[in-house]
Formats: C-alpha cells, sequence, structure tokens
C-alpha cells in the first residue's frame, strides 16, 4: 500500500465532467494498493494519516493532526 498525501485547503473530483466529491481544508490522499494489502495495513495508514501533524497550530507552527478536517481519497494504482 502507497499513499501520496498532500495537505489542501480545498480538493475535489470530477469524472466525465461529472464532480463526484468535493472536500475543504484536509488531505488529499492518492491511495496505490496491491494484492499483497490488507485490512491491518489499511488501518494502520488510516491511523498514520491521522496522525500527521502537518497543520499549523496556534503559533503558526507545523504540529497540529487532521482532527475534523476532511479527507479525500483517491485511488491512484498507478503509483505503483
Amino acid at each position: 500500500m502507497r499513499a501520496l498525501v498532500q495537505r489542501v485547503s480545498s480538493a475535489s473530483v470530477d469524472v466525465g465532467g461529472e464532480r463526484l466529491a468535493t472536500i475543504g481544508p484536509g488531505l488529499l490522499v492518492l491511495l496505490g494498493i496491491t494484492h499483497d494489502d490488507d485490512a491491518a495495513r489499511a488501518d494502520k495508514l488510516a491511523v498514520k494519516l491521522r496522525a500527521l501533524r502537518i497543520f499549523p497550530d496556534a503559533d503558526g507552527r507545523m504540529n497540529e493532526p487532521l482532527g475534523e478536517r476532511d479527507v479525500l481519497c483517491i485511488s491512484q494504482f498507478t503509483l505503483y
């Protein structure tokens, strides 16, 4: 399992000219999954993503985790 993670102020995904999903501030995750991956690996990755301290705190330091922000996860098999 591989994930490319980007902090975003907003993100959306369109397919065939139709908007399928949109988020405000949060994480855009491009996720590649292979035949060796299982639910335990997915759970471990989810815990890591939620714990990433990549959002600014009250002092402007990158020290806040995801918290109540949104996540847009998009399947991206080409990561493999």
